[in-house]
């Protein structure tokens, strides 16, 4: 596979993410044996417009451990010149010449294929504006999925959540629907629901799927739930209770004794701390897949040049 750039889920082939996942161990290998410095010839610039902890912190950490060095700035509205008005196209091209690489986060829809088409050096998108893409987190939900449940062909995903604005839902949605016998559920109130071109997406691709609000309804059927973060206020202004869409002990007792519990995090009312001790609670297994899956895909953006 020869990568440019990482903008959308959808660029990837099953052949691409089959090439990643064998990537992604035999990086998780050479973290265990402490490090390569294969890559320490490349600098990876990391342009954060928006607040990141686990993306902006596994990049970075993904980048020196394959010997490289970076170049980071966390709040680039406040600590770059888009404080004195520079445009992200002028501050892409300046940035290009100093790195490698970019990872950008972008606070409008649509930044990173826009940064992408004027920079010199690769752009990988980690995240753009409310409702966009995060493919790199699709990235490596689809591989704990499949390091976890060992197939990704006849799986059943309930999507759980404030879907409508939800990045990693979007992206990971486009990831399934590659594959064969699929059934994704959504769940959610209307006013949360998942937007229509993603439905639009699993029609044209003949991808099963279903729309549905009550969780104590589908939990119990499914291989995976992808709980994403429920905001307390947009429940509230819509009168609609949180407690409905949280993942607590009562919930695991009816789910599969063996369906994985996924969520990107940050949580925050979403699942009760009770159920990290529960086996099947893998995302923090999920979270520190994300450093051994950037690896494998720096390594992937280098090795095309």
């Amino acid at each position: 596979m020869k990568l440019q750039h990482v903008i959308y889920s959808q660029q990837f082939s099953v052949p691409d993410l089959m090439e990643l996942f064998t990537r992604t161990r035999l990086m998780q290998k050479t973290v265990q044996r402490g490090g390569s410095r294969d890559y320490d010839d490349k600098i990876m610039a990391t342009l954060f417009y928006k607040p990141s902890t686990r993306t902006r912190f596994s990049f970075e950490a993904a980048m020196y451990r394959l010997g490289g060095k970076v170049l980071s700035t966390e709040s680039a509205t406040s600590f770059s010149s888009v404080v004195e008005g520079e445009q992200l196209e002028d501050t892409i091209r300046i940035i290009g010449d100093y790195c490698d690489v970019i990872v950008l986060r972008h606070n409008e829809e649509g930044g990173a294929q826009r940064a992408a088409d004027v920079s010199p050096v690769p752009i990988i998108n980690a995240g753009d504006g409310s409702g966009g893409q995060h493919p790199t987190q699709a990235l490596l939900d689809l591989y704990t999925i499949y390091n976890e449940c060992g197939t990704l062909d006849g799986i059943s995903v309930a999507l759980l959540g404030a879907l409508d604005t939800g990045r990693t839902v979007r992206s990971l949605a486009y990831l399934l629907s590659k594959f064969e016998r699929v059934k994704l559920y959504f769940l959610a109130p209307s006013e949360l629901q998942i937007k229509q071109d993603i439905i639009d997406h699993l029609r044209e691709h003949n991808v099963w799927f279903h729309l549905n609000s009550d969780p104590e309804e589908v939990l119990p059927h499914v291989d995976v739930v992808y709980q994403t973060r429920i905001d307390r206020e947009r429940l509230a202004s819509k009168d609609l209770s949180a407690s409905q869409y949280n993942i607590n002990p009562a919930m695991l007792k009816r789910m599969k004794p063996n369906a994985l519990v996924l969520h990107p995090l940050p949580r925050s009312v979403e699942i009760d701390p009770a159920v990290d001790l529960d086996p099947r609670a893998a995302y923090f297994r999920q979270s520190r897949n994300g450093l051994y899956v950037r690896m494998a895909l720096l390594t992937m953006l280098f090795d095309s040049e």
